[in-house]
């Protein structure tokens, strides 16, 4: 059975990070790890990037160390195939930019760069995403790749991430490649608006965002936005000014819709990291001296502190992390498991509300959607001026609403990411 190939586009950021981790820990026949797609969210892209890099220098150190004492390697998915890395957006396309560094600390790993800069890598790597000055000298070709061996388990781009992300949907077949976007969908956004035609070649797009029968994130922090909901038959999320005419005539046109699965906070909040399980883990022997446990702990005993201080009201015994990012690569990792459940709604954002903007808004009238229509889009059904009732019109998203088990998730997540079992497993 063939991999699921997967673009993961991100703004690294703690779960963002644990997210990637299960990704290229999966076996080889699962997850085909193609490009890490990078934006703006948690933190500014340049610390999204260099969380990255410090991934990769990690897991390197960890491989190194488990062979060194007779464990297997893991992260086959990695070994594989080596993803593309590919800085993107910067800023929104529309609005100020704001971050959630109050939360992931001014680097997105709770400042772990700035207290333990010993544990960071040498900042030698920036020269892999800046062009190479021509002519090298001898010194200079051997010290760039001196640098290039230091980091040889990804592919540093210098394109930006949404023309990397457009080349591999153009290079490889329709319906292959899905991309699982976990950060703000700026990238995607552009991307769609460049091509649409190369765009509309995704298997699917599953994104991590919104809330829609749970309390979210302040509307102006919620990773939504699109007043082209009605037309466009793409993701939802994130396209942050209305794109221009020539696109939402083109995929009109095509009359296609791109799959795509929510993953909102409704179901993300229940599947926890409890802080107990993930203690008792990390305080086994087996794994006392291993590199890449050193330096997660380093920040989710950092975010489990900063959970903490945010709500006093919080038994610290039962405090745990969100698996907000990581659920939707669970999926990609078992999409065929029969207890993912999904339900199919059009699920729309306010864009234009003052108190409002960047909520999840869907239909709850229960009227019966009429199927068939024919005649301009722009031709309304009597008493639905909103195009609720016009199956032409509006989204079609599957939400999750049931995984293969809420309990089970961070046991699968520590035993993939760091081997082994996990004692006292459950919350």
């Amino acid at each position: 059975m063939a991999p699921n190939r997967i673009i993961i586009d991100t703004d690294p950021g703690v779960d963002d990070v644990l997210a990637m981790l299960l990704a290229l820990s999966a076996k080889k026949e699962e997850l085909e790890v193609v490009m890490l797609s990078l934006t703006f969210g948690n933190v500014e892209v340049q610390n999204c990037l260099r969380n990255v890099v410090t991934l990769f220098h990690y897991i390197e150190k960890e491989m190194a160390w488990r062979r060194e004492n007779g464990r297997e390697e893991g992260f086959e998915a990695l070994v594989a195939r080596k993803p593309i890395v590919a800085v993107g957006a910067e800023e929104p396309l529309a609005e100020h930019m704001m971050v959630a560094d109050f939360f992931h600390g001014v680097d997105g790993l709770g400042g772990i760069h700035h207290s333990h800069p010993h544990m960071s890598p040498a900042e030698t790597w920036k020269s892999l995403f800046k062009p190479t000055p021509e002519p090298l000298n001898a010194e200079e070709a051997a010290e760039l790749e001196k640098v290039k061996q230091a980091h040889s388990l990804f592919t540093p781009s210098l394109k930006p991430a949404h023309e990397e992300m457009l080349k591999l949907l153009r290079d490889n077949e329709p319906d292959t490649i899905t991309i699982v976007a976990i950060g703000p969908l700026t990238n995607l956004a552009i991307a769609a608006a460049t091509d649409p035609e190369a765009f509309l070649r995704v298997k699917e797009v599953v994104v991590m965002g919104g809330a829609v029968n749970w309390p979210g994130n302040p509307p102006n922090l919620a990773l939504l936005s699109s007043p082209a909901l009605t037309s466009l038959p793409i993701t939802p999320f994130s396209l942050t000014k209305q794109p221009p005419t020539p696109l939402r005539h083109a995929l009109n046109h095509r009359n296609q819709m791109t799959p795509v699965k929510l993953f909102p906070l409704d179901i993300t909040e229940q599947h926890l990291l409890p802080r107990t399980l993930f203690n008792s883990y990390i305080t086994s022997p087996s794994l006392t001296s291993s590199p890449l446990k050193s330096w997660v702990e380093l920040f989710l005993l950092s975010t489990f502190r900063k959970i903490a201080s945010l709500d006093t009201h919080l038994n610290p015994e039962t405090i745990g992390l969100q698996l907000h990012d990581p659920l939707p690569i669970w999926y990609a990792l078992c999409a065929r498991d029969p207890k993912w459940d999904f339900v199919t709604e059009d699920l729309r954002v306010e864009t234009s509300g003052q108190w409002t903007r960047g909520c999840c808004v869907v239909d709850r009238r229960g009227r019966e959607v009429k199927k068939g229509l024919e005649g301009p889009l722009e031709e309304d059904v009597v008493g639905d001026a909103g195009g609720w009732r016009d199956e032409r019109r509006g989204n079609r998203v599957e939400r999750c609403v049931g995984s293969p088990g809420e309990e089970e998730f961070a046991g699968v997540l520590l035993r993939r990411v760091f081997g082994g079992s996990v004692v006292g497993e459950g919350r």
